[in-house]
């Protein structure tokens, strides 16, 4: 078999292996939790949802608590986790570094910081959306200030980029300390376990919301695929392509934020998942974009699927932070990446 014919084999396999990861653990997410339903009574409550011939409820209020909790949660992890992944490959791809994750230009710590000023001073003009709002505008807001201050003479360097997210994100750590000090108890709880990251009380209601925005960023990251693929012979190999290279990065950019913001604004911070997953993908199937965004996106759904799972179901009677979780994971992990990305260079000098 030629090495063209194994890579598109191996594509194939690993997109099969991944949807049907994603549908089998959907299923067992479906079923496990403080009321354990069988797969029969999952299936049969989705055949009465459709309409379709069933038997009658088995379980006394397990249509309630699939459709008014587990299945909105489900697919709010599917969601928040597809979209996380394909902002971190297209970050990676728009600062050719593996290291590289959507907190890079601040869209995380400004929406932090958003959620924290509606919290403490009590913002109430949109009800139960002030909150998600106020994350959402604040970090596309911080997103625009990072990429406008690091611009000089028409173009952004990428070193610049960073430094100015460092900054921001400095910034916006102590503006989110010093409101959490203003804040009461109840605030500050709000926010400590904001920051956490959950994805308890998710509903259909925040998924019409979400659903439309990750669809929109994904597609626009799959049309920017072959030209990232371009970004790997560097900026200039680039140019000389006919790349418009600065307005491919402004549009990826907002991309990113608009992908992390909606994913931010309903389920707090959660780390690492734009960082780990496409580089596990890459180290898989190689670099072309396309193929490596497909994965990604399949990838980082049933990773944050799977952490869900376990928040919710690792200790009884509790919902652990699911942030924490991909923290946990990902901290190591990234030790991991740095130490190996660092001897194949041959260290960072």
């Amino acid at each position: 078999m030629r090495r063209s014919e194994a890579s598109v084999a191996r594509r194939a396999w690993l997109v099969t292996g991944l949807a049907v990861a994603l549908v089998a653990l959907a299923l067992v997410a479906a079923c496990a939790g403080q009321l354990q339903i069988p797969p029969s009574e999952v299936w049969n409550s989705i055949l009465r949802a459709v309409g379709l011939p069933a038997p009658a409820e088995a379980m006394p209020n397990a249509d309630a608590a699939l459709w008014t909790i587990r299945f909105p949660r489900i697919v709010m992890a599917i969601l928040i986790g597809a979209a996380l992944a394909a902002a971190g490959t297209l970050m990676q791809a728009v600062f050719a570094n593996p290291l590289a994750e959507p907190g890079v230009v601040g869209v995380s710590s400004g929406a932090a910081l958003g959620a924290a000023a509606a919290i403490v001073l009590g913002w109430a003009a949109l009800g139960e959306w002030t909150i998600p709002v106020a994350a959402f505008v604040a970090g596309l807001a911080t997103t625009l200030v990072v990429y406008l201050t690091s611009r000089a003479g028409g173009k952004t360097e990428v070193v610049t980029l960073v430094l100015t997210g460092i900054a921001v994100n400095a910034f916006a750590g102590g503006a989110l300390a010093f409101l959490t000090f203003l804040g009461d108890t109840a605030s500050r709880e709000q926010i400590v376990f904001w920051q956490l990251g959950s994805l308890n009380g998710s509903r259909w209601a925040q998924i019409g919301v979400v659903l439309p925005l990750i669809a929109v960023g994904v597609i626009a990251a799959l049309v920017l695929a072959r030209t990232l693929d371009l970004f790997s012979l560097g900026e200039r190999g680039a140019r000389h392509l006919g790349v418009n290279v600065e307005l491919v990065r402004v549009v990826s950019i907002v991309v990113v934020a608009l992908l992390v913001c909606a994913s931010v604004a309903f389920a707090g911070i959660i780390s690492f998942v734009g960082l780990i997953v496409p580089h596990l993908m890459r180290m898989v199937i190689g670099p072309a974009h396309r193929p490596l965004l497909i994965t990604s996106v399949l990838g980082g759904a049933v990773l944050l699927l799977g952490a869900d799972l376990v928040a919710r179901t690792a200790v009884p009677m509790a919902d652990l932070p699911i942030g924490m979780l991909t923290s946990l994971v990902g901290g190591p992990f990234f030790f991991w990446l740095l130490r190996r990305t660092r001897k194949r260079a041959g260290g960072w000098a």
